[in-house]
């Protein structure tokens, strides 16, 4: 393996510039990204997911009707001064959590011409250094960091790593999918090539692409000149399997595949089962809740 010169991964983008239709009409007024699991909106999960591996450097791309974001991740001095009144500490430490958590830093998007071009709007602050992507639907339990383990490799190896999870063939259409090559180590493989939501039978394999991306700077390059492509969207899958035909560019990319706990809050479902699912772990919720659930499901069901 060549060596790369290792550059400590601070910076994190989150795109968050969607207009979350599938929510509609929570979606109306309020960002799909703050929208409550269990009691926190996505979004938090997402930023304490890059601050616990390390990166306390957040640029947000965002759009029009987002300033709740910004909001959330600011100071609420009305808000402290009547908890502190009241003398309610845990409240008041819920509510500086958030503006405590990391720096961070806000663009507009403007066009919504797709996650390519979301990540491109990042390029002048991020500069010429590798940084981090998390995409806001996928949520990974903190007992299992994905994250972590990707800047790991990015770091060993250099390039681009990207977050892939073995799926059912019937679902890979849903899904970037990945060609991949086994390397000396069980959850890394190298990409040879990269397809946008294939139809099965064109599939390379049922590694999906998920939400998670540690991506070398040379991508920028790549999609200033990535035309539309599926959806008349700037696609980020087709400037990385740019990157994995030709490593001269930008260096290997490699995958950790993931088998952790992934809490999909992209659709309605989903949403619904992650709040469930984080809900029932909840040491101070959990209890209650399992033994209402199991009443639940076996009265009246």
């Amino acid at each position: 393996m060549t060596e790369h010169p290792h550059t400590r991964i601070t910076k994190a983008v989150i795109p968050a510039a969607g207009l979350g239709t599938r929510f509609l009409p929570a979606t109306k007024a309020t960002p799909k990204e703050m929208l409550p699991v269990v009691d926190k909106p996505a979004i938090q999960y997402v930023v304490e997911e890059a601050v616990a591996a390390g990166l306390d450097d957040v640029l947000m791309i965002t759009g029009r009707n987002k300033r709740p974001l910004e909001d959330h991740f600011d100071r609420n001095y009305e808000l402290e001064e009547a908890l502190t009144k009241k003398g309610d500490r845990t409240r008041l430490a819920k509510v500086q959590e958030s503006s405590d958590l990391a720096t961070m830093h806000y663009v507009r998007q403007g066009d919504p011409k797709g996650l390519g071009h979301a990540v491109l709007c990042a390029a002048p602050h991020v500069g010429n250094e590798p940084f981090a992507v998390l995409l806001g639907d996928d949520l990974i339990d903190p007992r299992d960091p994905l994250l972590a383990r990707m800047t790991d490799i990015q770091e060993q190896h250099g390039g681009t790593v990207i977050a892939l999870m073995e799926v059912d063939p019937a679902q890979i259409h849903m899904y970037g999918c990945a060609a991949v090559e086994a390397t000396d180590e069980a959850d890394v493989v190298k990409v040879t090539g990269l397809v946008e939501k294939p139809d099965a039978a064109d599939a390379p394999s049922n590694f999906a692409i998920i939400g998670r991306y540690v991506l070398d700077p040379h991508i920028f390059d790549i999609l200033r000149k990535t035309e539309p492509g599926r959806g008349g969207e700037i696609q980020l899958t087709d400037a990385l399997q740019q990157l994995a035909a030709d490593e001269k560019v930008g260096g290997p990319v490699h995958g950790v595949v993931f088998k952790g706990r992934r809490y999909d809050t992209g659709d309605r479902g989903d949403y619904l089962r992650a709040i469930v699912r984080l809900a029932c772990e909840r040491e101070d919720l959990g209890p209650d809740f399992r033994a209402w659930l199991r009443s639940y499901v076996t009265e009246e069901m």
